[in-house]
């Protein structure tokens, strides 16, 4: 239904001007791609570093943990509201909130050297190698 409605809308706009042909792919299309938590993993000899996009994301509302060699980062951000006028009225709306998780296996890392830092809207963390595997839990503090 909702393709119908979108392509329905492109029709009625499509008068060559980009906006009206675009608004309603806004308004009908659901993007979920901030849901994914976007990320850049580099491996270099002595670490791994991965660099997660979190804009909007405020550090207290991000945990990392590190279980037989499996980073979890989940992150959350509340909903929000946006008073473009006295009723309400939001052409289009991309921004996402809610509940965001993300995994990643790393072999051979010392867990108890891990950091990580948010800065600037991304989420970086380092994750030192080591010679043999290990197998523990730990929770990661974010600078």
């Amino acid at each position: 239904m909702a393709n119908e409605l979108t392509n329905r809308f492109n029709d009625l706009m499509n008068s060559g001007d980009e906006f009206f042909s675009n608004v309603g792919r806004s308004l009908f299309n659901f993007d979920d791609s901030f849901k994914s938590l976007k990320s850049d993993i580099k491996e270099t000899d002595t670490d791994y570093t991965v660099a997660i996009d979190v804009p909007g994301i405020d550090k207290k509302d991000i945990t990392i943990d590190f279980k037989d060699g499996v980073l979890t980062v989940n992150a959350k951000r509340d909903s929000f509201s946006d008073k473009s006028d006295s009723q309400g009225n939001i052409l289009s709306s991309e921004r996402s909130y809610g509940r965001f998780s993300r995994q990643y296996s790393f072999p051979n890392v010392d867990k108890d050297k891990i950091s990580a830092k948010s800065e600037n809207g991304v989420l970086t963390i380092t994750l030192p190698k080591t010679e043999e595997e290990i197998s523990n839990t730990s929770h990661i503090q974010i600078d």
